[in-house]
């Protein structure tokens, strides 16, 4: 019989809210979490297909399942998420391995596949109605809340259109019912998630509408949102924004670069210009507003000329963080099937290197602004003696240890030492 469950998730934070509900199907079922894999019944891999890296390292589990199916003859792999847009057979064929592959919106059918007859609840499998079922949160005061799945923009080096679908606005009143069910639990930190956020509407009812919903909830919380996208980017987003007092002040921006010719190339319909336009917006706005932008180097055909243009905007706008990444074809995209490659490896790593070097400098000015302040932040882990948290712009604090130090909880910190990825405090 089988009695436990281990998920082993990669990807964003849609990957980990779509484990969430995958070990609410389970538990349904009377299953137990084991962090132990030794000890697991079932195996569930919640796969990534952004980057060929995240793709990698599932194959890289071969061994390890032998070893692991070696300890017990009965253990069952699944396999889920975003690599599911390759074809059964294609799948069968690279992970020999896997026992189970699912299309995650049919995840509440797992339990059938796996011939568990003892579930508790009833669960429907009608498509996208998964997002309903009560995730099993791994956070007592941070939660993970989709508000749309899949995506329309098929920008031409990204997967996300074919391993999620097109774009789906889950019911407003579905999320305010999860959003109320958390404040009564005392969650503090709120993750409206979606590939393109601000594209959301259901029937009339849009984003800008959505967040003013959940701002007026009572609690103490803070609403975060990502990712969004610069072309749908609205001045009633930027105002509710504004308005909403439980908005946290940081936003992560994709630009994917800064030179026009490259942004055409990847079907991103905006200028470096309307970027730094809107982002000037949402500063005047916000003027403490945290930013932070994702990058790729080395996109097909980009010459150091255009890798300039990035350069130029990282040093223009002043971004607290920036999540870059290589180019890797991903295939089925525009990009791999009629673009060539042709930025060699160091090349990318060399680009990437200098974005870094420039976005240290400006991390660091802008940290250089709260020494001395009292910032609030949500404790989020112990490490090692000392407590850890998140400010506002989340930005990573070190606390120094104290027994009056929750985690779970606001605190008034006054920040003592900066640098440009960790900010360091002591308690008010």
């Amino acid at each position: 019989m089988l009695k436990t469950y281990h998920i082993t998730t990669f990807g964003c934070q849609s990957n980990l809210a779509d484990s969430e509900r995958i070990a609410s199907v389970l538990e349904n079922t009377g299953l137990i979490k084991t962090e132990n894999k030794q000890k697991t019944d079932i195996l569930v891999f919640n796969t990534c297909s952004v980057r060929q890296k995240a793709e990698d390292r599932i194959f890289g589990y071969k061994k390890e399942v032998e070893k692991l199916r070696n300890i017990n003859r009965k253990l069952k792999i699944v396999l889920t998420g975003c690599m599911m847009h390759y074809s059964d057979k294609d799948l069968k064929r690279r992970l020999p391995f896997v026992d189970i592959f699912i299309d995650i919106k049919n995840i509440s059918t797992l339990p059938k596949l796996l011939n568990i007859k003892n579930v508790r609840r009833r669960t429907s499998d009608i498509k996208n109605d998964y997002l309903n079922l009560e995730p099993k949160y791994t956070s007592k005061f941070s939660a993970n809340i989709p508000i749309s799945y899949g995506c329309n923009n098929f920008c031409t080096y990204c997967i996300v259109p074919y391993s999620r679908d097109r774009e789906y606005s889950r019911p407003a009143n579905d999320i305010i019912n999860e959003v109320k069910k958390l404040i009564g639990k005392e969650y503090k930190e709120l993750w409206l998630l979606g590939q393109n956020v601000n594209s959301y509407n259901d029937k009339g009812l849009k984003f800008p509408d959505l967040l003013r919903m959940i701002n007026n909830i009572p609690g103490d919380f803070w609403i975060r949102f990502t990712s969004p996208h610069p072309k749908d980017f609205s001045i009633d987003t930027i105002k509710a924004m504004k308005e909403s007092e439980k908005f946290a002040h940081y936003i992560n921006l994709p630009a994917q670069s800064g030179d026009n010719k490259i942004l055409k190339k990847m079907n991103r319909p905006y200028t470096a210009n309307h970027y730094k336009k809107l982002v000037k917006k949402i500063r005047k706005a916000i003027p403490d507003i945290a930013i932070s932008t994702d990058i790729i180097v080395g996109f097909p055909g980009e010459t150091k000329d255009q890798f300039k243009n990035t350069k130029n905007l990282f040093k223009s706008i002043g971004f607290d963080m920036a999540f870059l990444s290589e180019y890797s074809p991903r295939p089925g995209t525009a990009a791999a099937m009629i673009m060539k490659d042709d930025v060699p490896h160091k090349e990318k790593e060399d680009r990437k290197n200098k974005l870094n070097n420039i976005l240290a400098k400006t991390a660091l000015k802008n940290n250089k602004k709260l020494k001395g302040k009292t910032v609030r932040v949500l404790i989020d882990r112990k490490d090692k003696g000392s407590f850890r948290g998140r400010t506002e712009g989340n930005k990573l604090v070190e606390i120094k240890p104290s027994a009056k130090i929750k985690v779970g909880e606001f605190r008034d910190v006054i920040i003592t030492d900066i640098g440009p990825w960790k900010l360091k405090g002591e308690i008010k």
